[in-house]
């Protein structure tokens, strides 16, 4: 069970399904909460005895052990009897709580605060939004007046403080002014001393167009301070008072994101008033939009889907056939799952593709060449069609002899999606990565960096080099936060959960966790090809991993990956014959990021229902791919070692 602890607030504990745990009476609240003020280190027993009693009782020591006991049994409630604890253990003269970092809300909380100081200032404000939402009261609120807990609930109040007044700060800069002065109107009644809250709340007033409120503010806190301190204002006060009442022009701050509203409107009025609105150049212009809009996922994702066909078909219909392989060819979004979003949509652009690959002169521009290959190529992943692979190669052939290397990134991303025909391939992968990375690099194609690196997270956890992956997925992350692109974070986050679950040190439960947390990523990500049946699929590989059947439950949406999952859930229901029938029907796997894992699954249903023909097909196909992680190579799940699943057909083959 993975459990957290709250003290930003009364002390609490809550298991893995955010659930509080019964932790019984105060004194058992008072050893836990001192030994999170200890942060992971050991708390002798004589000094919890100073620290609970003032005038200690004479069985004081084992009154201690009586209330670690109890916690040990709240806490981790599945432990078998007589094993060691795992989180609340003894050592040395005493115990300690070895909670982890992030179980810790006050703990997350200092990150939380320190991270944002590193952010521009949008998503130091999201952060800190969110990090001031875990406060439910004073830090150990009941322990306000106990000696040990004082100098912590100082410091942990005193960070608070700081973290609303920053957050302040991030609305200011973001133009937010007047979302900023009520926080901050609360916040100099509740602590009028810090001068520094003033400051920031008079500037918000005055930015909010309240001249006359930003100087009554700034009295009011000149009286206080000389009547209830006998100070006058800082210099900090008394500068900023000066420059409202001369209209200093360094206080009208833009916010970025006005500056930025400023731009677009005029860019586009102009746009609008210039460019007639039938001219052709508008088609080009709005797919660069839409390649654009595709990037921050969700529905700008769905919505750059849809008019990115409505852009083709009008191209088409001009009959300028180079301008339609210009529309079909500027779309070049990198993509880095194998399954498309919508396969209707994806033959259609194939065949648009094709006829204006057919149609263009012989002097046409070899890029729009390259281009409309990488398309097909792209778009024809995780079929069966020797085309897509074909369109690769001849994009990357094309691309090569082209003194730009957009084109060539786009060949690249097609002749990744196109090294799926067999297994064991993640070393091509992972040097198609390599490539993407210092091509990217070196000329800034931001987008395809962040494939490249996500190319490389993908084949390094597929050989096992986690550590690798772990480097591919922190460049991702700072890529991601500093351009904008919202969906890198689902892949991040899924591999992390994959990471646990490779390992193999991380409970069942702790891991299933980590895989419903980043499913919640995916929802309303406009991925459906990614969302559909995937957190099924990865609980399903996390049980076997762990000896246990497969889940029955008859709700459960398996998306495409049914026919697979079908014959283990069969088993796990003890129907081997509905279960051979069914593996007698299974397809081969789609040459995809899950080819190897879903030939894994039809290996352990085959090798339990005795059906030789599929474990000698399973065998021959994964045998190529033995030095992989089953399944690893998709960034998001494992079945474990391939070898491990080669030697249990090899047994199996021999002995039937």
């Amino acid at each position: 069970m993975q459990v957290a602890f709250g003290v930003l607030g009364p002390v609490v504990a809550w298991d893995g399904a955010e659930g509080a745990i019964a932790l019984k009476g105060p004194r058992h609240r008072a050893v836990l909460a001192r030994l999170i003020v200890a942060r992971r280190r050991v708390v002798p027993v004589t000094l919890l005895v100073e620290d609970l009693w003032a005038d200690p009782p004479s069985d004081a020591v084992g009154a201690v052990r009586t209330f670690v006991a109890a916690l040990r049994r709240a806490l981790e409630p599945e432990r078998p009897p007589r094993t060691p604890a795992r989180l609340l253990v003894t050592e040395g003269p005493g115990y300690a709580l070895r909670a982890e970092p992030g179980a810790v809300d006050a703990w997350r909380f200092e990150q939380a605060v320190a991270t944002a100081a590193t952010l521009p200032p949008r998503p130091a404000l999201a952060r800190l939004e969110d990090a001031l939402g875990w406060w439910r009261g004073p830090a150990y609120a009941e322990f306000a007046d106990e000696a040990w807990a004082r100098a912590e609930r100082s410091r942990l109040g005193e960070l608070r403080l700081h973290a609303v007044e920053r957050q302040a700060e991030a609305r200011l800069a973001l133009g937010l002014a007047a979302e900023a002065v009520p926080d901050l109107d609360a916040h100099v009644a509740e602590h009028p001393w810090r001068e520094d809250a003033w400051r920031l709340l008079a500037l918000a007033l005055y930015r909010a167009g309240r001249q006359g409120d930003a100087l009554a503010v700034l009295r009011r806190a000149r009286t206080l301070l000389i009547e209830q301190l006998g100070v006058d204002p800082g210099p900090g006060l008394r500068r900023l008072e000066a420059d409202i009442l001369n209209h200093a022009h360094h206080l009208d701050h833009t916010a970025p994101t006005e500056a930025v509203g400023r731009v677009w409107a005029q860019a586009t009025a102009a746009y609008d008033r210039t460019v007639a609105s039938g001219a052709r150049a508008r088609l080009e212009s709005a797919v660069g939009l839409l390649r654009d809009l595709a990037a921050t996922g969700g529905g700008g994702l769905q919505a750059a889907r849809q008019h990115r066909v409505a852009a083709i078909t009008a191209a088409e219909e001009l009959g300028d056939t180079e301008l339609t392989a210009r529309v079909i060819g500027a779309y070049d979004v990198p993509a880095i799952w194998t399954r498309v979003d919508d396969p209707q949509q994806a033959t259609c652009v194939v065949a648009a593709a094709e006829r204006t690959l057919a149609d263009l002169p012989p002097g046409a521009p070899p890029a729009a060449r390259a281009r409309l290959l990488a398309t097909i190529a792209l778009e024809s992943r995780g079929t069966r069609s020797a085309r897509g692979l074909q369109a690769a190669r001849q994009a990357e052939q094309i691309a090569r002899l082209l003194d730009d290397p957009a084109p060539l990134a786009f060949a690249l991303n097609g002749v990744f999606m196109q090294t799926f025909h067999r297994a064991g391939l993640a070393p091509r992968r992972d040097a198609i990565g390599a490539e993407l990375v210092a091509l990217a690099t070196q000329n800034g194609l931001t987008t395809y960096e962040v494939l490249g690196h996500l190319i490389r997270l993908q084949a390094r956890s597929a050989l096992a080099d986690f550590p690798g992956a772990d480097e591919h997925a922190a460049a991702a992350d700072r890529l991601a936060e500093h351009h904008e692109l919202p969906l890198v974070g689902v892949f991040t986050r899924w591999y992390r959960a994959l990471r646990l679950a490779a390992t193999g040190r991380t409970p069942a439960a702790e891991v299933e966790a980590a895989y419903q947390d980043a499913a919640a990523r995916l929802n309303d990500a406009g991925m459906p090809g990614l969302e559909r049946g995937l957190l099924p699929l990865a609980l399903l590989c996390l049980r076997l991993q762990h000896a246990q059947p497969a889940q029955t439950d008859e709700h459960t949406d398996w998306g495409p990956y049914e026919p697979w999952a079908r014959p283990l859930v069969l088993l796990a229901q003890d129907r081997p014959g509905e279960a051979a029938a069914a593996l007698r029907r299974l397809p081969d796997p789609p040459r995809d990021l899950l080819f190897e894992a879903l030939w894994c699954l039809a290996a352990r249903a085959a090798i339990a229902v005795g059906d030789r023909e599929t474990m000698e097909r399973a065998h021959t196909e994964l045998t190529p791919a033995a030095a992989e992680l089953a399944g690893a190579g998709s960034g998001l799940l494992t079945l474990g070692p391939v070898s491990k699943h080669l030697d249990d057909l090899a047994a199996a083959l021999a002995h039937s």
